[in-house]
């Protein structure tokens, strides 16, 4: 079924490359205008590197290459006025606003005991506080246009305990709840909110992490099979969850809202 969503704008944070660019380009696929927003910036205790203006100038031409439209903005999620900046230019350009992807998130792997205030603020800002900001700035004009959909990215890791993440597994168990609560409110509107829940995506945030949890699970060997999948394979494909977010954008899923959607080759019934 061709043109899932079209006609439809939708605006996704983090979208310079791995899941966030593939949203985009399969979003396009579709059908969709893309607003797109990344930091492009290095974080303090991020271990990987961040994404460039080179790889947002990528995800700008992937797009353009399937004919659709796209304004791809420097931005930080943590910072909601920056949202707001970026979300309002690409309404006035498009004039409406249908699907949000508040995807930007960063991971820090560390033992327990390794853990920092700075570490945990850094990431609660990012993947919590982020999620809430992107709802904000852009709610009233998915309102605007009558309706649309918002994926929240959350994780397997916000439907269980898994080890060596401890504020990432809060920031993501606390996206569920920002879900929940806006999911609520916003439902007579017609506007869905669900959250996606993916296993290990091959992408910077998780590749970029080298041998940390090799070297952390020799370390605690019990601890290992909480980040197994039932399905035989080690991660998914960024275009795996890509295709959960196109359903959960389309008229496919008008019915579906307050859901976590696990794309998680079962590793949450470890």
């Amino acid at each position: 079924m061709a043109g899932r969503v079209e006609g439809k704008v939708a605006f996704i944070t983090g979208a310079a490359r791995g899941q966030g660019r593939s949203h985009a380009v399969r979003l396009a696929e579709e059908g969709a205008d893309i607003i797109a927003l990344d930091l492009m910036e290095p974080l303090a205790h991020v271990p990987y590197p961040g994404a460039t203006e080179d790889d947002l100038a990528e995800t700008v031409r992937l797009v353009e290459s399937l004919d659709r439209r796209i304004i791809a903005r420097k931005g930080d999620v943590r910072d909601l006025e920056s949202v707001k900046k970026v979300v309002d230019e690409g309404v006035a350009e498009f004039g409406r606003l249908d699907i949000v992807c508040a995807n930007a998130g960063i991971m820090i792997m560390h033992e327990w005991q390794n853990g920092t205030t700075d570490i945990w603020n850094e990431t609660i800002a990012t993947n919590m506080t982020g999620v809430w900001n992107t709802v904000m700035a852009t709610a009233q004009h998915v309102i605007n246009s009558g309706g649309g959909s918002m994926i929240l990215t959350s994780s397997a890791a916000g439907l269980k305990g898994q080890p060596f993440l401890n504020p990432y597994v809060a920031a993501k168990h606390g996206v569920v709840g920002i879900m929940r609560a806006f999911a609520t409110e916003l439902a007579e509107h017609n506007v869905r909110v669900n959250t996606l829940h993916p296993t290990g995506v091959a992408t910077t945030m998780v590749t970029g992490l080298g041998e940390s949890m090799t070297d952390f699970i020799g370390r605690h060997p019990r601890l290992g099979p909480m980040t197994m999948n039932l399905l035989p394979i080690e991660i998914s494909e960024p275009i795996d969850q890509s295709n959960a977010v196109l359903y959960l954008a389309s008229d496919e899923a008008r019915y579906v809202t307050s859901t976590t959607f696990a794309v998680d080759a079962g590793t949450t019934q470890y």
